[in-house]
């Protein structure tokens, strides 16, 4: 339906010429004529002349309507044309206010579940995964439900099952607060010795997160089989499960981060909560409806089973719709290989969707160690001439890299300098991946060492070239400087 308004505006001559001289140009007052049209036809000419006629404002609305402003021939009057949202209409693609796969959603729903001004004000990859991190998470709380009656069955037969134990209500809650302290350290391990991994590879330790803490329920099953040795086996289980946590909250950290391309951070936040609420009422209740169903103990177990495998297969499918733009290792092999072999680099969504996600670094191919020492690089050696050409041929970079001659297959051995930078480590990736392709076993070592340089010269500025026209951001180059070991070159 199109509804529009006449506006007869007291526009000043010298403004908008005009052959009514007559005007009074004191005239403060508008008269607003309100029109409305519900035939095909007719708005069909309302648009034809519109387009003889000129716009001066267009007005776009959060529900996707839109409203124009058209200056007609006689340059007095303005008619305002309100539009509702057409999915369909190049409008409505364009606008950022509005996305048409959600246009069956009702305003105020949208509004409390999606940040202000989706799809604009969050990365392009955050619907898919909310929509598939809601399962997730309905189906993570149903495997909680199972796991928490097995131990308030445990608590229960240490009860009243052992009464020479001397075990009452409160030695049982005792036992109930002492696994979530022993829990809790590994929770303090995590954060304070590997913090610095999350940055680098969130979707893989969000995924290891979740393998963890399947491990951690076993424990806690196991308690209603052996009720006796309830606080050992509860223990485990919330070890298990404290060290999953320590793992997943700073790797959503990085998620939710990149999901905030607007500084939306907080809100971003926020609106996940409103999600996983959602999810755990579910969750519950369909948890609850599980346990009223008569069955025995091994038929909990093996519905535990199937709904965790579920939640772990939709816990991948969610962390693979990640889309990120930001060079980490694993992706910097993929872009590496790809321009030393074909001179051309994939785009975000292509190599995210061949990275993979539970590879660790040490088993992919070719191998790369960093951080070497320089005794190690040698051969176990101390060899004056080979140290003093590898120094010679690495004048000029921030690191030194050595093929491992003492393996079959091929690794190299890396060391940094000091000052080296994300940029030296991507360097050196891109050197490790020519000599895989080009190494020639049958030539001298060094002189195919000093050859690859070279030709990394003559390609990298290109290389850095494609990933910026690609879409990756070379400013925020996620390769890790190790600290441990660094070289510095003394002058003789």
């Amino acid at each position: 339906m199109s509804v529009s308004y006449t506006l007869q505006l007291p526009f000043p001559s010298r403004i908008f010429p005009s052959r009514r001289n007559s005007i009074d140009r004191r005239l403060v007052n508008l008269q607003i004529l309100h029109s409305s049209n519900e035939s095909e036809q007719h708005t069909e000419n309302d648009r034809n002349s519109r387009s003889q006629d000129q716009v001066i404002l267009v007005e776009r609305y959060g529900s996707g309507t839109i409203k124009r402003y058209v200056l007609e021939d006689d340059d007095l009057q303005i008619r305002a044309f309100l539009e509702k949202n057409d999915p369909t209409s190049k409008d409505s693609k364009g606008s950022h206010l509005s996305d048409p796969k959600l246009s069956w959603l009702p305003p105020i729903l949208k509004e409390f579940i999606l940040p202000a001004g989706f799809p604009g004000s969050v990365s392009d990859d955050y619907l898919q995964y909310m929509l598939l991190q809601f399962p997730t998470n309905v189906t993570g709380w149903i495997c909680h439900t199972i796991v928490t009656s097995s131990l308030l069955k445990a608590c229960e037969s240490n009860s009243g099952h052992y009464p020479y134990l001397g075990i009452d209500l409160r030695d049982c809650l005792r036992r109930w607060v002492s696994k979530d302290g022993i829990g809790a350290v590994g929770r303090l391990f995590i954060g304070g010795r590997f913090g610095n991994l999350f940055d680098d590879d969130p979707k893989q330790w969000r995924m290891y997160a979740d393998f963890i803490g399947s491990a951690g329920s076993i424990f806690d099953l196991t308690t209603q089989v052996y009720p006796a040795y309830f606080l050992p086996l509860a223990s485990l289980g919330n070890l298990a499960k404290a060290v999953a946590r320590g793992l997943k909250d700073p790797s959503f950290r990085v998620i939710q981060n990149h999901f905030a391309i607007s500084g939306n951070l907080g809100e971003v936040a926020a609106k996940e909560e409103v999600w996983e609420v959602t999810a755990q009422l579910l969750g519950l209740s369909l948890g609850i409806l599980i346990l009223d169903t008569p069955g025995s103990y091994p038929v909990l177990v093996s519905t535990w089973a199937c709904m965790r495998l579920f939640h772990l297969w939709l816990r991948y499918l969610s962390l693979s719709a990640l889309r990120f733009n930001m060079i980490n290792l694993k992706r910097a092999r993929i872009l590496v290989q790809s321009h030393v072999l074909h001179s051309r680099v994939p785009g975000c969504n292509d190599c995210n969707r061949d990275e993979n996600i539970l590879s660790w670094q040490r088993f992919i191919k070719p191998r790369i160690i960093f951080g070497v020492p320089v005794e190690e690089m040698l051969g176990g050696g101390r060899s004056v001439s080979t140290l003093k050409t590898l120094l010679r041929i690495y004048a000029r970079e921030k690191y030194v890299l050595m093929v491992n001659q003492q393996r079959k297959d091929f690794e190299v051995f890396v060391s940094f300098k000091a000052g080296a930078t994300s940029v030296s480590v991507l360097r050196s990736v891109w050197q490790t991946y020519w000599l895989h392709e080009n190494l020639n076993v049958s030539e001298d070592l060094f002189d195919q060492l000093a050859k690859s340089l070279p030709r990394m010269d003559e390609r990298f500025d290109e290389f850095i070239k494609q990933l910026d026209k690609s879409g990756w951001d070379i400013h925020q180059i996620n390769l890790r400087v190790p600290k441990e070991i660094s070289i510095d070159e003394c002058l003789v």
